[in-house]
């Protein structure tokens, strides 16, 4: 059963199994409140809750430990204990703005490949400090410092790799959909192109093959020629993500990747991250707790620029082992 309110509230429901029962947390507006909880059913193949837009989702604040339980059990089955070998190591990891502002103070773990790993935590905790440090960016920026150490295949990313080599394989999609101002073909062959490939056909294999990875081939494969602005904002995010794909990348970084798009275009920007990890790592920021609790394998937790905690999703979400945790999880700050 499909119900539709007047605040843009979309609820998907189905008989819940004699087995399976899954508590879901939706938002319900009452007069002043916007944090009143109220608690759904439903199977875990219909389970799908869009409260208007990404920001919307993530001001859900459950009231006690048992809800935040309740909402994490709506992410999807987390892999087992595969023994997935780091991708990225983080040791002793210190960044400075300059002088006086450290953003980040000794972080120390592992990211896995072919899993997906979320970072949240409130405004200015140093996620997206941290994310942009995973591909240097942050060298664009004057008067910065990192000391630490950042592994990527053994290596030291800031000392032992070109850094035109590192962001060919690990690949940026940043919080607004920002497709170049040209075809929707040169966009995905943009990258390419600037790394050599000047063949046709490959090129046009390279386009088909990364607009499909992006579940957007089928949406505008006859509009190869229209200009990458043209379309939806959804469509431009999956569009930056097939940019991306058409270098061929080892890691993906998403920052904020849905938090400007409809209910409908976060959904499929979801169900593209666990398509995605198949081929590749995945590393978002994310403030919507539900979204973390759905797409990610593990979750770090950042506050004032230290790692307050690290682990698996369920973990984090379910019984965390520090008290500043639950209590950002459960909206007590943030």
């Amino acid at each position: 059963m499909e119900k539709k309110t007047n605040d843009n509230v979309t609820v998907k429901v189905s008989e819940p199994s004699e087995k399976v029962k899954i508590v879901t947390v939706t938002e319900e507006n009452t007069g002043n409140s916007d944090e009143t909880a109220v608690v759904t059913e439903s199977t875990p193949q219909e389970e799908s809750i869009r409260l208007g837009s990404d920001a919307d989702m993530g001001s859900v604040r459950p009231k006690s430990k048992q809800e935040i339980q309740a909402k994490v059990t709506v992410k999807r089955k987390d892999k087992e204990d595969d023994g997935a070998e780091p991708i990225i190591r983080v040791r002793n990891l210190n960044f400075f703005y300059d002088k006086s502002h450290q953003a980040l103070k000794n972080l120390n773990f592992d990211i896995k490949k072919n899993h997906t790993t979320a970072l949240i935590g409130p405004s200015g905790c140093g996620k997206s400090t941290f994310l942009r440090c995973l591909n240097r960016m942050n060298d664009l920026i004057d008067n910065t410092k990192v000391e630490g150490l950042i592994e990527f295949h053994g290596k030291d990313l800031n000392k032992d790799i070109d850094i035109m080599v590192l962001r060919k394989v690990v690949g940026m999609v940043f919080q607004k959909p920002n497709p170049f101002d040209m075809s929707i073909y040169d966009n995905i062959a943009y990258g390419p192109r600037i790394h050599g490939e000047k063949r046709k056909a490959k090129l046009d294999e390279i386009v088909e093959s990364s607009l499909r990875k992006a579940a957007l081939w089928d949406e505008i494969k006859d509009r190869m020629g229209d200009n990458g602005l043209s379309i939806s904002g959804g469509q431009q995010q999956r569009l930056c993500i097939a940019r991306t794909l058409a270098t061929n990348p080892e890691i993906i970084l998403m920052d904020e990747p849905t938090s400007a798009l409809d209910p409908l275009s976060t959904q499929k920007i979801e169900d593209l991250i666990e398509e995605l990890e198949k081929e590749y790592s995945v590393v978002i920021v994310t403030h919507n707790m539900q979204q973390a609790g759905r797409v990610a394998d593990e979750t770090v937790f950042f506050l004032n620029g230290e790692v307050i905690e690290f682990g698996k999703t369920d973990k984090i979400f379910t019984n965390p082992d520090d008290k500043r945790t639950e209590d950002y999880i459960s909206g007590r700050f943030g």
